[in-house]
């Protein structure tokens, strides 16, 4: 009798162990970051939201390697989950380099009522085509200029500055319009190579800056806001292949969480982000003269829009 109830105990306990399933989400910066807070918004709903069915393990700071190492590992498998940027992800749904565009978007308000509208609706479902799913845009936030050599006021300031990017050809073709020299580099070797001169320059958001300490590295900062960042939530298909309908809506109404969580650390970062880098030392340049920057993009413009197709820019910048 003792022995068949120790017995029953045993199943009871591992059917309850095999119905908790942990999920590994990975992102490039640290856990205090905007990625981690909207990642952390995204698990805690998750695991409310199914009642500890589905649990996360965060992977923050480039554990399971670069953004683009983490997008292919989604795509295979063998990682759950990222939350990264769209600048690596254009290698695999071309589709999505239309929104890094430079001076595509207006402001904070635009972006985010394309990403959520019908136009960033129609990117996530574009992913699964391509082995990912997009479950919601997040975000990183307007990219600005850093530098050790000089502060960039207007385009010819910054010639023959060699500028980290991302592995994004939209992103480069467009910065050589402004005479940077872009060197594609992942963003875990960034920091060193900031610190060592191998280049002079980044570019990334305020809360990017922030938390990966560039103004230990960095002298000067121009706020360019040359590209908006989307960032997205990508799940394998390996998962979402086993889930139920119900649990799917689950999983997008957390990520849909995460991502309003992810876009307010982004206003509160950009709200007191400036004066805390002043304060750490960088010296800053609040008003770029950006019609210099516009204009200089325009030949670009030319080949983006043989690429997207013109009406398809028009239709982003038409938003309202």
């Amino acid at each position: 009798m003792w022995t068949s109830t120790l017995a029953a105990t045993a199943l009871l306990a591992a059917a309850g162990a095999s119905a908790q399933t942990v999920l590994k989400i990975g992102y490039a910066t640290s856990k205090e970051s905007h990625y981690g807070v909207g990642t952390t918004a995204f698990c805690d709903e998750l695991e409310k939201s199914t009642q500890g069915r589905y649990k996360c393990q965060q992977f923050p700071a480039s554990a399971l390697g670069g953004e683009r190492e983490q997008i292919e590992a989604v795509q295979l498998g063998t990682q759950d989950l990222t939350n990264t940027s769209t600048g690596p992800l254009g290698n695999f749904v071309p589709e999505v380099k239309v929104v890094d565009i430079p001076f595509l978007f207006r402001d904070y308000d635009h972006a985010r009522k394309v990403m959520d509208g019908p136009i960033g609706q129609d990117l996530l479902k574009k992913m699964q085509g391509k082995g990912l799913i997009g479950l919601a845009w997040t975000e990183n936030g307007f990219r600005h200029m850093t530098n050790n050599k000089r502060p960039i006021v207007q385009a010819s300031d910054a010639a023959g500055l060699k500028v980290r990017t991302m592995e994004n050809k939209v992103h480069m073709d467009g910065y050589r319009t402004f005479g940077l020299l872009p060197t594609p580099m992942a963003f875990p070797e960034l920091f060193g190579a900031l610190q060592q001169g191998t280049v002079d320059g980044q570019e990334n958001p305020i809360p990017v800056i922030l938390s990966s300490k560039f103004s230990q590295v960095q002298k000067h900062l121009s706020l360019t806001g040359h590209v908006y960042s989307p960032a997205v939530i990508l799940l394998s298909p390996k998962v979402w292949d086993k889930l139920s309908e119900p649990d799917r809506k689950l999983f997008v109404a957390a990520a849909q969480k995460g991502a309003a969580a992810q876009r307010k650390k982004v206003n509160d970062d950009e709200a007191s982000g400036i004066a805390q880098l002043k304060k750490e030392g960088m010296q800053v340049v609040e008003r770029v003269d950006g019609e210099s920057f516009r204009k200089a993009v325009q030949p670009a413009y030319a080949n983006f829009a043989k690429e997207f197709g013109a009406d398809r820019i028009a239709a982003i910048q038409a938003v309202k």
